[in-house]
């Protein structure tokens, strides 16, 4: 059952992704054919062709590697001024020039006189910038979607301010593991010696009322090594406990791999599954977004940890994943002793983070990406502007094919981190239970 479980998990997940990848090519045809630009594919998956059908100009179809989809546009790479771009450049400069002009010739093999006016170099600016931008905006419309149905319709576990556990010895963050147990040098924990019992609901701090475990914890962590005096409810009657807070290495936030020193007491909240407003769950979506982009920002330190993980080193919880391993985890929660709404809720929370970091990633301004494009149109629609307002010559579109040795570069780091991160998935996979 577990490894039906497992597989079920990692169809619908892999489904999910497809689904949106296709949602993302579409966010780019859609308003390509709109303003009358030439489409001729539209595919996801990469490789070998599994089935395809052609409507009208555009092919659609399925490919064999589930790792991406594509959109392709004709006249993406715009010939070089002044040239007949159905004429191969008889003369080049070295490699670097061939490559670029080998790119521009083959890029017009297909395009017919008929075409004129409906390439996409032709476009003006913000048109070239909507097509290239609507691919990462889709995918961020699909997480807002994701987040807002996953926390208004079934919710958030909220911590309450009944204690579910008392923490026995103090532990610094950096040494907590599933199976770490009190050793003898241990601290006893401040709310053990205080006599905290599980199912004591807080009400008071310091003479501070409290209403919510938010308003707890900043309350604890100021307190630092001070006496506190804390008011809970307990069968019914009020009992005032006394003990001393403790400094102690903790997590900065529950989702961060920051540590901070500040008060600790030793006690964990009660967390009750409670639906939320919109806002709530824009909020949490803002929350991801600054995480991912703070993991892009160390992405590069987490692959040399990844790339460690691979020859027999500790792989992170937060390092990166692949595709493959995102899948993994997935079965991994279809298959927990989670309850059904958890699981689907984790599996769609999960969904939603991938697209908004596809969103994220997608909009880095470097080629091949989509936010190289919208750099270049933006450049170009810049040049334009000035032009106009001090009455010089229209300096035309932007020749982006010469970015593409710099594209090429990207394109194959990008393939190598991809590769670097399905091996550490397969070898070393991170793991969300019993890991």
């Amino acid at each position: 059952m577990s490894a039906l479980l497992t597989i079920l998990g990692i169809v619908l997940f892999v489904l999910g992704v497809l689904i949106s990848v296709a949602l993302h090519e579409m966010g780019h045809m859609i308003p390509a054919k709109a303003f009358g630009m030439k489409v001729t594919q539209f595919f996801v998956g990469f490789g070998r062709t599994l089935w395809s059908v052609k409507r009208g100009e555009t092919e659609y179809g399925i490919k064999a590697i589930p790792a991406g989809g594509f959109v392709r546009i004709i006249g993406m790479m715009p010939p070089a001024k002044g040239q007949d771009p159905t004429k191969v450049r008889k003369a080049n400069t070295g490699p670097i020039q061939s490559m670029v002009e080998n790119a521009r010739t083959a890029e017009y093999e297909t395009i017919a006189p008929e075409d004129d006016g409906r390439l996409f170099y032709q476009k003006v600016w913000w048109k070239k910038l909507i097509v290239m931008a609507s691919g990462p905006l889709v995918n961020v419309l699909i997480a807002a979607m994701l987040f807002t149905g996953l926390f208004t319709l079934y919710g958030d576990r909220v911590p309450q301010t009944t204690i579910s556990t008392v923490t026995d010895c103090v532990i610094p963050a950096n040494q907590a593991k599933p199976d770490r147990k009190c050793e003898t040098g241990d601290k006893e924990s401040p709310a053990k010696q205080a006599g905290f019992q599980v199912g004591d609901k807080i009400l008071a701090f310091n003479g501070t009322q409290i209403s919510s475990w938010d308003q707890l914890t900043p309350l604890i962590r100021a307190n630092t090594d001070k006496p506190a005096t804390i008011v809970v409810e307990r069968n019914g009657q009020q009992v005032t406990l006394h003990t001393n807070t403790i400094v102690n290495q903790v997590l900065d936030t529950p989702t961060s791999d920051k540590y901070v020193s500040v008060g600790f007491l030793g006690v964990s909240p009660e967390n009750k599954l409670e639906r939320q407003s919109v806002g709530y769950a824009l909020g949490k979506m803002g929350t991801t977004t600054t995480a991912t982009v703070q993991a892009l920002g160390r992405f590069p330190e987490k692959l040399v940890g990844v790339a460690k993980s691979i020859v027999g080193g500790k792989r992170d919880q937060d390092s990166p994943m692949s595709v493959v391993g995102a899948s993994r985890v997935a079965g991994e929660i279809a298959a927990s002793d989670l309850d059904v709404g958890a699981k689907a809720a984790t599996l769609i929370l999960l969904l939603a983070s991938l697209n908004l970091f596809l969103a994220l990633f997608n909009f880095i301004p470097l080629l091949p990406l989509d936010g190289g494009h919208m750099i270049g149109a933006i450049w170009e629609g810049i040049r334009r502007g000035l032009a106009k307002l001090f009455g010089r010559p229209d300096p035309g579109y932007v020749d982006v094919a010469k970015l593409l040795p710099i594209a090429y570069v990207a394109a194959s780091v990008i393939v190598v981190m991809g590769v670097l991160l399905v091996i550490a998935d397969i070898v070393n996979p991170i793991k969300l239970f019993n890991g």
